[in-house]
């Protein structure tokens, strides 16, 4: 018989990465006076959410979440962005990308996609609410641009990201100081990845939209990429659609965003798929990062998420 002669309070990985990240919300909403979330409805921004709501249980979360609708998000990923609205009881704000073309705030060109026109969408609602500091799900692990960020980024009166101009963040002191017109981008999945935030989800039994399981739905081919059809994507000539079992790695504008075969209808089985994976999420399906080798630093210089 083993007899225990010591207690191990050593944290596993995954209790590590959730209590930086709480120490994180609590750190700016002490600090900040007015902070918000960042919510898409999808897997990041729903860990984001999971762990406000842990960090300052039992109360409310308390700020707002801010989603920016392109007009063209996924009907599964909105419906579960509403059931996690209904049962915490937090404010949702949904800045509109069609009403800011309408208010003059962004421009059609007919050839930017909804998805770049986010980021003036985003910037008009931060200065027309005055928060001072925006929680993104970003993490580090997604893209070249988004390892070089902080947890915490700070954007100039412009609401522009100078990665020149980081401040350090020894001993995970973060230094929140921010001029009037300034805010701070803050990254509590900074240290997390993709496996990270799959274990968790598991872990914690949280509810994420449908589409992120293997489903059938009609696809066609578009530059390597599996694109959904729908009333928003004009097929080419080439194109021809077909119904093939898919799922999504992540959700944006589903002009945009991609999907990859798949038969993982777990998330243990979700784990297994991702644990081989050579590409990210954002590299494998989102066509936006596509532009250039400098497409998502260049939107964050801008003001991107």
């Amino acid at each position: 018989m083993t007899i225990v002669t010591h207690t191990d309070y050593r944290l596993s990985h995954l209790d590590e990465l959730e209590a930086e990240s709480i120490h994180i919300f609590r750190e700016v909403a002490a600090e900040f006076e007015k902070p918000v979330l960042m919510f898409s409805g999808g897997k990041d921004s729903i860990c984001m959410m999971r762990l406000a709501e842990k960090a300052f249980y039992p109360a409310k979360i308390p700020f707002p979440v801010l989603q920016i609708d392109t007009g063209y998000d996924f009907a599964e990923v909105l419906a579960t962005r509403d059931r996690w609205v209904d049962r915490l009881g937090v404010r949702l704000i949904v800045a509109s990308v069609e009403q800011a073309i309408k208010d003059g705030v962004v421009v059609d060109d007919g050839k930017t996609s909804r998805n770049r026109l986010q980021t003036g969408t985003l910037l008009h609602t931060i200065e027309d609410e005055g928060f001072t500091a925006a929680f993104g799900g970003g993490r580090r692990d997604e893209e070249k641009a988004r390892a070089k960020e902080r947890v915490y980024s700070h954007r100039d009166e412009f609401g522009q990201w100078d990665p020149k101009m980081q401040r350090p963040e020894l001993w995970s002191l973060y230094n929140g100081k921010i001029r009037e017109g300034e805010h701070m981008r803050v990254f509590p999945l900074s240290n997390w990845t993709e496996l990270d935030v799959w274990h968790y989800i598991g872990r914690e039994q949280i509810e994420i939209p449908s589409i992120y399981f293997a489903h059938e739905r009609e696809v066609f081919d578009r530059d390597g990429m599996l694109l959904s059809t729908s009333e928003y994507v004009t097929l080419k000539a080439d194109e021809v659609p077909e119904v093939r079992t898919v799922r999504f790695r992540t959700v944006g504008d589903m002009t945009l965003t991609g999907c990859v075969e798949s038969t993982a209808s777990t998330i243990d089985e979700i784990i297994d798929e991702i644990a081989v994976a050579r590409v990210t999420e954002r590299g494998a399906t989102r066509g936006d990062d596509r532009f250039s080798e400098a497409a998502m630093e260049d939107r964050k210089r801008e003001g991107y998420f």
